[in-house]
């Protein structure tokens, strides 16, 4: 690892890549500190440390929400309106199913549909977020119509601009641009989180307390590390089905085996992105409702990853779009059919139907092993604050984990890759 980031930075155009990409997110770092005008944050800063779902949004978005900045949003309608877009494209909204199976030119249009939802949907959880938080926080100095829309169009703008961010980014720089940007900002909290975590875990009153408080803070730490390994075991982790020649002149020796890796999670981290937008997306349904009232006890109790019911359907959601983007990222159909078309074929299965079938079943079964690690990984910071003394600090440890060791191994996958082409193409020349 260490060998291959080192190699990075002695190509010219992955150099450029690099520092183009450490460009951009200092853009968004920048702008995420930078508060929206005529706002006063003060009050919402313990609102956002008190609420799982205001967490969540603020963890997805670097801090920006608790700054209130013009990056308040993040990417999280973009995200909204691709789940929705990408929903109406299974069979339901005809003319969409059809750009979905046009290949590049449909899904340059499907993007594009995509960015003109995310643009409604801001300005939606743009106005309803001012209100709310107007509402329960005093957020604004001066509480006019004028400057809901002021805001408003502020933050939408913000969003919109951090869009354009994360294409500049997968165009000239690294990795997938949106990933890279959630990936920045949960990176930026960590510390802040372990300061935090330290503070509240550590009492410094007595010599026995401090002592006491600094063992559970490093096995704490040794927890975390053992999930990194964990998340980075079950990302790579494959299941390999052995695959033959028909032809005699491409037959293997029997040493030099082929096989077909099909990934244990092969959806990597967006179901968690998925159903993290999902859960904070009811927020501007009850934005609407102060505090005081009934039905935001309500949708609170229901939306609260700190309370039972909320975990549960959080956790529903992760394993629903694990299956949901599994069978989007792969078509056992095409890859037998792929099969057939390379003379290839799995020992003891006939091709074609069966192939389909056998491929189907595998998938079905380690998916559900997917779905399972990325659920526990995920709902298990909530769960240890329920059963044992630990704050509540840690709560978003799981879904960050997650996020930010996916990100990194595809984006050191793509480095990788295109290091490697960058080879290919110097001993071709």
């Amino acid at each position: 690892m260490i060998k291959t980031f080192v190699n990075l930075f002695k190509q010219k155009d992955i150099r450029k890549k690099i520092f183009f990409t450490l460009a951009m997110l200092f853009v968004f770092r920048l702008g995420a500190g930078i508060p929206v005008p005529l706002v006063d944050t003060d009050a919402l800063l313990a609102g956002v440390a008190d609420n799982s779902v205001l967490g969540i949004m603020n963890l997805l978005g670097g801090g920006a929400l608790q700054n209130f900045s013009i990056f308040a949003m993040g990417v999280g309608p973009y995200i909204t309106a691709s789940i929705i877009i990408q929903l109406l494209a299974m069979d339901v909204v005809p003319a969409l199913t059809e750009m979905a199976k046009s290949g590049q030119q449909g899904k340059r249009q499907l993007d594009k549909i995509t960015r003109y939802a995310a643009v409604f949907l801001a300005l939606f959880q743009a106005f309803t977020l001012t209100y709310a938080f107007d509402v329960n926080y005093g957020l604004l100095q001066d509480p006019s119509v004028s400057n809901f829309i002021y805001v408003s169009v502020v933050l939408t703008a913000g969003t919109m601009f951090l869009l354009w961010i994360g294409d500049r980014i997968s165009s000239f720089g690294i990795g997938n641009g949106i990933s890279i940007i959630i990936f920045a900002g949960i990176v930026s909290r960590i510390p802040f989180t372990f300061a935090n975590l330290f503070n509240t875990m550590v009492d410094t009153s007595s010599n026995a307390a401090l002592f006491s408080g600094v063992i559970n803070f490093l096995l704490f730490t040794f927890m975390y590390l053992a999930i990194i390994i964990l998340v980075i075991f079950m990302q790579k982790a494959e299941r390999k089905i052995p695959i033959q020649y028909t032809s005699s002149n491409l037959r293997k020796g029997k040493n030099d085996v082929t096989y077909l890796p099909l990934k244990i999670n092969s959806a990597s981290v967006i179901p968690v992105i998925f159903a993290s937008a999902v859960m904070t997306a009811p927020a501007t349904a009850f934005s609407f409702f102060s505090q005081t009232q009934g039905l935001y006890t309500f949708f609170n109790d229901v939306f609260n990853f700190q309370k039972p019911l909320g975990l549960s359907i959080y956790a529903i959601l992760i394993v629903v779009f694990t299956f949901f983007y599994t069978n989007l990222q792969v078509d056992p159909d095409k890859i037998a059919e792929n099969l057939g078309k390379q003379g290839t074929y799995i020992p003891g299965i006939r091709p074609g139907t069966e192939t389909k079938e056998y491929l189907s079943k595998v998938l079905n079964r380690i998916t559900v092993l997917g779905a399972l690690f990325l659920t526990f990984i995920a709902v298990l910071p909530y769960v240890l604050p329920m059963i044992t003394d630990l704050p509540n600090t840690i709560s978003v440890g799981g879904t960050g984990i997650i996020i930010v060791v996916g990100v990194a191994l595809e984006t050191m996958k793509d480095l990788e890759g295109q290091m490697t082409q960058k080879v290919y193409r110097g001993f071709i020349n």
